[in-house]
């Protein structure tokens, strides 16, 4: 986290910009002047124009002398963190340096900050020492995902009469991320699921790349008992074999963002718990050691199409992991209404797991997401039933009758799909899903002579 500075915008307008500063007691004081000297020249009275000539002058003096001021003042910003779960507190951290050789006088300090993130913070700063600083923070809070700009930096100046107030802002913004809130979710294994490193149905080289093939041309370091003397002689250069490499399995967490498929809004709604456990199920993933990529209903993939779309091991699975979360932070529906173009992201069968945050399915849709079962090694779907969220926690769980009939169709594909109710656990859900393909298993090897 580093720290943002900025300096200070040019004022412009002269005596208009000062006389628009006057505060109400320094347009009450000229006001009064004013009249003053007008009943002084009616009346003729000398000693009352006096009196009206100093009560104007004195908030005109106060704002020339006022605007004239020129402290040369450094204003900075830092975020703790720059990017937070939602529901969860961010501290922004505010240093103010007089960088000139004359003190400051009082200075009134204000942050714009969007009404999402709370009431707008101000603070008095008493009079600063040349070259002295001082910092002061304030908290903000978010149940809303989304990015939101902090700033500009705004400084408000005061003469010791209270007759003028002038504001000057900074130029530098910072962005405070809104992420989606992730669960913790339990360890269990899912159908078509592998260890991160070894054995699996799915899999993708970990540490090879597309052009080390077996076998390769002799590179300085290796070990000279690989070497493969038949192709050496065949090719007139040193050829090793490829040892065996790590491999790692693959994840895609496919959420569906059409907006005909959800109902309601707000932190609460079924769309919002859908990004949730999306988010949950990404960072459970990589956590495992997975190579793991977001899919949309619309067929944008994060982290990429580049290489095989898949996030990469060590830096480069936590680089890909904030940029998943970034993407969660601000996306919304879709003007989609089918899955079609996610279904041609996947386009064979080497796609590893695929687990799926889903809203309400009709028939058609329910067909594509069957098709999407055969190009992949395994599939958990989470079935958010659309009325079930329209109903309050206390009602009778349970899908409603077109719920039931999607979750038939998707489980009858293959797939282990769970209905998500309103209020849901996502780690009971996972362990509801663990269960399901336990039970599917079983009945499988029990029609089957009972061997698995």
């Amino acid at each position: 986290m580093s720290w943002g500075t900025g300096g200070t915008e040019e004022e412009k307008g002269g005596l208009r910009t000062a006389l628009a500063g006057l505060t109400t007691r320094g347009r009450s004081f000229l006001a009064a002047g004013v009249a003053a000297v007008i009943c002084a020249y009616v009346l003729g009275q000398s000693d009352l124009l006096r009196v009206g000539l100093l009560l104007a002058a004195l908030p005109l003096v106060c704002a020339t002398v006022l605007y004239r001021t020129r402290y040369r003042v450094a204003g900075s910003r830092r975020l703790s963190p720059a990017r937070v779960p939602s529901g969860s507190e961010a501290r922004v951290h505010l240093r103010m340096d007089n960088v000139s050789r004359l003190p400051t006088g009082l200075l009134m300090l204000q942050d714009r900050v969007p009404y999402v993130l709370g009431p707008r913070p101000r603070f008095v700063l008493d009079r600063v020492e040349a070259g002295g600083r001082r910092e002061v923070s304030y908290r903000v809070r978010s149940d809303l995902r989304g990015r939101y700009p902090l700033g500009p930096l705004q400084l408000r100046l005061t003469d010791p009469f209270g007759m003028c107030e002038l504001t000057r802002s900074f130029s530098a913004y910072d962005t405070l991320t809104v992420i989606p809130r992730v669960e913790t979710l339990p360890p269990v294994r899912l159908t078509g699921e592998a260890k991160g490193y070894g054995e699996g149905r799915q899999r993708s080289l970990a540490l090879a790349g597309e052009d080390d093939i077996i076998p390769r041309g002799y590179r300085y370091g290796d070990d000279l008992r690989r070497v493969h003397w038949r192709l050496t002689a065949r090719y007139g250069e040193l050829m090793v074999r490829r040892e065996e490499q790590p491999q790692r399995s693959r994840c895609t967490v496919l959420l569906d963002t059409r907006g005909t498929a959800y109902e309601g809004a707000g932190p609460d709604s079924a769309f919002e718990w859908a990004v949730s456990g999306t988010a949950s199920a990404l960072v459970h993933m990589l956590e495992r050691g997975f190579s793991v990529r977001l899919l949309t209903d619309d067929g944008s993939s994060v982290p990429g199409e580049g290489a095989d779309g898949f996030a990469g091991a060590s830096q480069q699975s936590a680089d890909a992991a904030g940029l998943m979360m970034d993407t969660l932070a601000v996306i919304d529906h879709s003007d989609g209404t089918g899955l079609s173009r996610a279904y041609d992201v996947l386009r064979s069968g080497n796609e590893g797991l695929l687990i799926a945050f889903l809203g309400d399915l009709d028939e058609e849709q329910a067909t594509v997401l069957a098709k999407m079962r055969q190009r992949s090694g395994g599939a958990v779907a989470f079935l958010l039933d659309g009325e079930s969220w329209l109903r309050e926690p206390t009602d009778v769980p349970g899908p409603s009758g077109s719920g039931a009939d999607r979750l038939r169709m998707l489980r009858e594909a293959g797939w282990t799909a769970v209905s998500v109710p309103r209020g849901a656990d996502l780690a009971d859900l996972w362990r509801t899903a663990d269960r399901q393909r336990t039970d599917a298993a079983s009945t499988g090897s029990t029609a089957g002579g009972g061997v698995r």
